[in-house]
Order: C-alpha cells, then structure tokens, then sequence
C-alpha cells in the first residue's frame, strides 16, 4: 500500500498503523497514533491487534514490515504493507512524532 492511500485509510480511522521497528527507531520518529510492537514481539503480543479492521505494517523501508504483513494475513488478520516505509512516509512530507522526529 502506498503512503497516501495507507495516510488516508488511517485519518479516516478505516485502519490502524502497527510500527515493527525495534525501540530506538521508533523512539526517533514514527507515524502519529502508530502502534507499537517490535517485530521480535509480535508472536507474543498478537491478541494487542484488531481484527475488525485494516491493520498498515511499517518498517523503516517496508522490508521488515512485508514479512509482518505475511505472518498477520496467514494468522487471519487484514494486513497490509507500507510501500517503502518510514522514509517513504517522511519523504511525503506526512507528518511524524515528535515534531522533530526522524527515521533512525
């Protein structure tokens, strides 16, 4: 999914952003709202993630995040992969958290 579609599917509330990358990343900078569960964790911590809705993977270039997205699909759930990540999400210009975030 590219960052636009993903950005409005997420301001709508029509799906929730789920960040993989590890503690330091997303405490650099990260999607506003996002959820976050390490890649390592997510076996562990699947029963956090809603089923009802579309769930947007995202990684700092979107590889991480596409074998997030394929686990998630095989376990049940909608899933989708952000298309080139954080640093495509920041090129966009769309906005991240903090204010002076950055992708790490």
């Amino acid at each position: 999914m590219d960052v636009r579609e993903a950005a409005a599917l997420l301001e709508r509330g029509e799906a929730v952003a789920l960040d993989v990358r590890e503690p330091s990343e997303w405490h650099a900078g990260r999607m506003p709202g996002a959820k976050h569960v390490p890649m390592g964790e997510l076996g562990a911590r699947t029963s956090e993630l809603p089923r009802d809705t579309t769930i947007v993977a995202v990684c700092r270039s979107g590889n991480r995040s596409g074998f997030v997205t394929h686990a998630l699909r095989d376990a049940g759930f909608r899933a989708e992969n952000l298309e080139g990540g954080m640093l495509a999400w920041v090129r966009a210009g769309l906005p991240v958290e903090p204010p002076d975030g950055r992708v790490a």
